[in-house]
Formats: structure tokens, C-alpha cells, sequence
């Protein structure tokens, strides 16, 4: 009997190097460990820089008013509905080049990229003109007050009317990760995020030659910043180095190719939609106790994702994993990852946990120095923080289906989850039982509970080995 020697520090290093350089792109065989490190570190350090955006974006804003942080908040449970089509398009790019990578089928795997890229397109110019033309009216809908409009209608304008930037950079990156080119993916957003950091302040205050644009200054700056990554994304598609490579002379419609696309990715933009939309009742409920309470729990839901970033990094690696090793008819490896990536990410998510339930106030008060703000989002923090280690599981769980195929399932159980259960409970808890915000936070907390608990015990039932794409 042999005993494993535990990883060096130049060992791990060097894999380190690996992984963010995109040395490693085949995920089939050898150890399964090194298999999730490699594509989750990329990953982590992908949505990183994404929540850090977040961070520094909600920083900024902090500092122009309180009705700026609400406009953000209403509109982002708005602009959720977009990630909705974008991540459920997206779902099904990154199942369907997973698999045919896998099958070793990389013109497959090129088809089906640049199909998902003409539906992303064709979404995102529908919901921009929408949006451009009615950025008040959907303000309003949403329960803003008059004055919060006139202030923050600009934001909501310009971040529906280039959403493309948004839709297309999910998607290219989905197109990469499913490859296992997730180190791409990675610097892709590093230029984005590096952008939008550094544009923010010189559009939302002024500085220099810039106007200033306020809150709406924050639009702008991310429009420049993902635009410009997803220009870089197409020109590693046509001239780069990435494993899917696109040619100007097979830009055309494939219909079979794309109808294929749409079936898979129906089944994840209703799961999206499901919980989006269920966002989108909660931050209307949320407005019913003023514009600091809102603004409080905007910035907590910031610093949550800051945390769930990286577990989503590592939960998208688990659906890379499963597609892949689908692909090459080896169902039991894809279900010994998917466990192996859960362990990892509760243990990651449980010390997180104690930081929030130890520290909320002070990791509010970093943003916003209100009062009623930082006891609100802290209280958010703490709440939702008693779920985490649930969270970990049922993130990776629900990737997992997703990365095989099997969108419908995750989407049958969003449905339990957030319209049957989450939304009546934190109706009644907010309202009928006078608890007002914490109701929902609670509500919030009970759901992602139950629906990591009902994913783990539909995971094992092994259906989604038989999925095909």
C-alpha cells in the first residue's frame, strides 16, 4: 500500500502557473484533483475580479448618495433578467462545447460556438432597445420614488441599452470554459474589470476632462470596459491561440446546430428566470421600507457575491469537468469530481461564514457610514451567511446538471425553491408577521437551503448521466 505525499509548495506553485496560463486544457484522465485545480483557479480568480468590480463600483457610488446605491440595486434585480438569457445561453454553450471537446469533435465544438454567439447577439439588441426607450418606466416599476428617477434613469438607460457588452462577455467566456480554456476567460475579465475600476471614478465624478456623470458615469464605464474585453474575446476567436477557432467564411446560420442550442438553453433561461425574477419580487418588497434599507442591502447582496464568485468559479469548473468527461463516456469520473469540487467549496464557504458573522458591521460601515444602512446590511450578511456551507453544495450540484445537459432539472427545482416557497415566506414573514427586512433575509437564507438539500438528493439519483446534447 502506497501512501500519497502531500503536494510541495514549487509543485502547487507550478500548477499554478499552469492554470493561469491555460497550459493544461484536457480534463479526461489523470488525477482529478489537479483536474479541478486547474480549471478552478482561473475560474476563482475570473469571478474575483468580477465581485471586486463589484466592490469598487458600489465604493464609488457610495460616495455620490443614497438614492445612487438604490438606483444600482433596482436596476442590477432588472439587468438580472438579462444574466438570466445571457447565463441560460451560455449554460448551454459551455454543455454543448464540453461535450464535443470531450468527443474530440472540435469543429462541432466551433459550430456551436459561433451559433451561441449570433443568439447572444440577437437577444442583447432586443432587450437594448427596450431598455434605452423605457429606462423610467421600468424604474417605476419597480417602486422607485420620483426623485430616485431623476437622478439614477441615466444609469438604468445606458447599462439595458449596452447590455450587449454584458450578454456577449458571459458568453464568449462560457465558450472558453467549456473548451478548457479557462485561463482565457480569466484575463478576459481582468481587462474588463481593470477598465471599469479605473474609468469609474473619472466618469462619476468629473475627473479631469471627463464630465461628470454621477451614478450614470458607472454605466458608461463598464459599457467601455466590457466592450473593449469582448472585442478582445473575438479577436482570440478569429486570430488567437484559444482551442475553439472561428473562420470568417463559415460565419453563417446553422439552424439544426442552433435549434439544438436553443432546447438545452431553454431549460437554463427559465431556471435563470425563475430565480431572477423571484429577485426581482424581493428587491420590490425591499423598497417598501425606505431607500437606506434598500441601499443596505444592495451593498451587503455586493459583498455576498464578492464571496460567491469564486465559488461559482469553482462550481463552473465542476460543470467543465462533467461535460467533458461525459463526452469521453466516463460518467463516473464527472460524478467523482462534481463531490470532490463540493467538499472544497463548503470548506471555503464555512470560514467565509465566520468572517460575516463575526465582522458584518464593520464590512458594511466600509461602504457607507448611515446608520439604518449598516444595521440593515449587516443584519443581511449575518442571515444569509447561516446558509453558506448549503450554498457550496448546491452551487457545484446545480453547475454539475447544467454542465451535462440537463438544464430542466435545476429549473424544476428553482421553481419549488424560489416561487413556491422563498417568495409567499418572505411575504408573510415581512409583512404579515412584522418582521420587515429580516423576513426576507430569513426567506432568503430557507430557500438556498432547500434547494441545495433537493438538488444533492436528485444529483444521486444519476439521471443526468444519460442526458445527450
Amino acid at each position: 500500500m502506497t501512501s500519497k505525499k502531500p503536494l510541495s509548495l514549487k509543485k502547487i506553485g507550478s500548477y499554478f502557473i499552469q492554470a493561469i496560463t491555460g497550459k493544461e486544457t484536457h480534463f479526461t484522465s489523470g488525477s482529478i484533483k489537479k483536474a479541478i485545480f486547474m480549471l478552478s483557479i482561473p475560474m476563482i480568480l475570473e469571478m474575483l475580479m468580477e465581485s471586486i468590480f463589484a466592490l469598487v463600483d458600489i465604493a464609488y457610488v457610495s460616495q455620490v448618495s443614497v438614492n445612487a446605491v438604490a438606483t444600482i440595486g433596482l436596476t442590477e434585480s432588472v439587468v438580472t433578467l438579462v444574466y438570466a438569457l445571457a447565463i441560460g445561453l451560455s449554460m448551454a454553450a459551455t454543455a454543448v462545447v464540453a461535450r464535443r471537446v470531450g468527443e474530440e469533435d472540435i469543429a462541432g465544438a466551433n459550430m456551436a460556438a459561433m451559433q451561441a454567439i449570433f443568439l447572444g447577439i440577437l437577444i442583447s439588441i432586443v432587450v437594448g432597445v427596450l431598455g434605452f426607450l423605457f429606462h423610467k418606466e421600468i424604474l417605476g416599476l419597480m417602486g422607485a420614488a420620483p426623485d430616485l428617477i431623476a437622478e439614477g434613469s441615466g444609469y438604468t438607460k445606458w447599462l439595458l441599452g449596452g447590455n450587449i457588452t454584458i450578454v456577449l462577455l458571459f458568453l464568449i467566456n462560457a465558450i472558453f470554459r467549456g473548451a478548457g480554456d479557462a485561463s482565457i476567460a480569466m484575463w478576459t475579465l481582468v481587462l474588463s474589470n481593470g477598465l471599469n475600476i479605473v474609468l469609474d471614478p473619472f466618469f462619476i465624478f468629473g475627473w479631469g476632462p471627463f464630465p461628470e456623470l454621477g451614478v450614470m458615469g458607472a454605466a458608461v464605464a463598464t459599457n467601455i470596459g466590457r466592450g473593449t474585453a469582448v472585442l478582445f474575446q473575438l479577436g482570440i476567436l478569429f486570430f488567437g491561440w484559444g482551442k475553439i477557432k472561428l473562420r470568417f467564411k463559415e460565419l453563417q446560420l446553422q439552424i439544426g446546430v442552433m435549434l439544438n442550442l436553443i432546447k438545452v438553453s431553454l431549460g437554463g433561461i427559465a431556471q435563470f428566470l425563475i430565480g431572477t425574477s423571484s429577485w426581482v419580487f424581493l428587491m420590490r418588497i425591499m423598497s417598501e421600507f425606505g431607500s437606506e434599507v434598500l441601499a443596505g442591502y444592495t451593498i451587503a447582496i455586493r459583498v455576498i457575491m464578492f464571496t460567491l464568485m469564486p465559488s461559482w468559479g469553482m462550481s463552473n469548473a465542476a460543470a467543465t469537468l462533467v461535460g467533458q468527461n461525459l463526452g469521453a463516456n466516463k460518467p463516473q469520473r464527472a460524478e467523482t469530481s462534481v463531490w470532490k469540487t463540493g467538499k472544497y467549496n463548503a470548506v471555503f464557504m464555512g470560514l467565509v461564514s465566520v468572517v460575516y458573522l463575526l465582522f458584518a458591521q464593520q464590512i458594511v460601515g466600509l461602504f457607507n457610514a448611515t446608520p439604518i444602512v449598516v444595521k440593515s446590511g449587516a443584519l443581511c450578511l449575518q442571515v444569509i451567511a447561516l446558509g453558506y456551507v448549503f450554498y457550496a453544495y448546491g452551487m457545484v450540484v446545480t453547475q454539475a446538471f447544467n454542465g451535462s445537459g440537463d438544464t430542466r432539472t435545476p429549473t424544476r427545482l428553482n421553481l419549488i425553491a424560489f416561487w413556491l416557497f422563498q417568495l409567499p415566506l418572505a411575504y408573510v414573514l415581512a409583512f404579515v408577521f412584522k418582521m420587515d427586512e429580516l423576513g426576507v433575509f430569513v426567506a432568503i437564507t430557507a430557500a438556498q437551503v432547500l434547494l441545495a438539500v433537493l438538488s444533492i438528493v436528485w444529483f444521486k439519483k444519476g439521471r443526468w448521466k444519460t442526458i445527450s446534447v
